[in-house]
């Protein structure tokens, strides 16, 4: 089974490069963030294309902002909607929904960003992420936690830990946060993978950081120990961050039991330059 999430970053505008994306890699479930829009309007964009294509789908959406789905061909049963006890900032968000595909408990997550240390909006991504962890907790069995985490697990997961200094992702109390899920015996499947290698999911529009290789790690596809055991490849899709109208963000891709594509991460296709010197480099935000 091929498990794969990707923040598309507005799927109204990523359609083009969607469809021939799932055609093309032939994922058997796929956890979308960002979707931008609400259930019905899902529904007319992509409902059509998603059945011909043998794709179930659960779906959380909300006009303009947020919003996750789960596409499946692997089964949908017990689909569930958000967060048992998340916060809302100030109302609940369109930031989760689950199913269990193939016996299999899958999350798609698009965490809070947290905007800065600190703030009401750090404070909330907190309190979303215990809600989180509770809910994990209370469904015990095989699962799939997959989605933008917007934290970085690491120093390694970012081209520059210095660059990061005063700005969310990368802060003690969301790693420690991270650590919760891990507590439950969830394991990054990606970083198991490849421990060592220098590996981004995202990479800033802005200043050719995708060219420079300047990125980071934050679309996590966490399982639990049996589901790991599972796992013959893990590799980031970073093809889909190229060319015209890409997300900012590429596809994580998990295969469970065998590899279509043999064991080809942790990235396809790397990075076309040597890795980038980045002492002094600053982020877009901070110029």
């Amino acid at each position: 089974m091929r498990v794969a999430t990707w923040n598309v970053n507005s799927v109204k505008q990523r359609v083009p490069r969607l469809l021939p994306w799932l055609d093309d890699r032939q994922p058997d479930v796929v956890c979308l963030q960002e979707l931008k829009l609400t259930d019905d309007a899902f529904a007319d964009l992509l409902g059509a294309e998603l059945e011909s294509r043998g794709y179930q789908w659960a779906v959380s959406g909300e006009v303009q902002w947020n919003g996750v789905a789960l596409l499946s061909r692997a089964g949908l049963d017990d689909p569930v909607v958000g967060i048992t006890g998340a916060p809302g900032f100030p109302h609940p968000e369109a930031r989760a929904v689950s199913a269990v595909c193939d016996g299999i408990r899958v999350y798609s997550l698009y965490v809070p960003n947290g905007r800065e240390p600190d703030s009401d909006h750090y404070r909330y991504k907190l309190e979303w992420l215990a809600a989180l962890r509770d809910m994990v907790a209370d469904r015990p069995g095989d699962s799939l936690v997959c989605g933008d985490m917007n934290i970085a697990p690491a120093d390694a997961d970012v081209f520059d830990p210095a660059a990061y200094v005063g700005h969310t992702h990368v802060t003690k109390p969301e790693r420690d946060a991270l650590a919760q899920l891990h507590a439950l015996g969830l394991r990054d499947l990606l970083r198991e993978r490849w421990p060592d290698e220098r590996v981004f999911t995202y990479w800033d529009y802005r200043a050719g950081m995708f060219h420079k290789d300047l990125g980071m790690r934050i679309d996590l596809i966490l399982g639990s120990e049996p589901v790991s055991e599972r796992v013959r490849a893990a590799w980031v899709d970073r093809h889909a961050r190229k060319g015209k109208g890409p997300s900012d963000h590429a596809p994580v891709i998990v295969d469970l039991d065998a590899a279509p594509d043999g064991d080809i991460g942790p990235l396809v296709p790397p990075p076309s330059s040597r890795q980038a010197k980045t002492s002094g480099v600053k982020l877009p935000q901070s110029r």
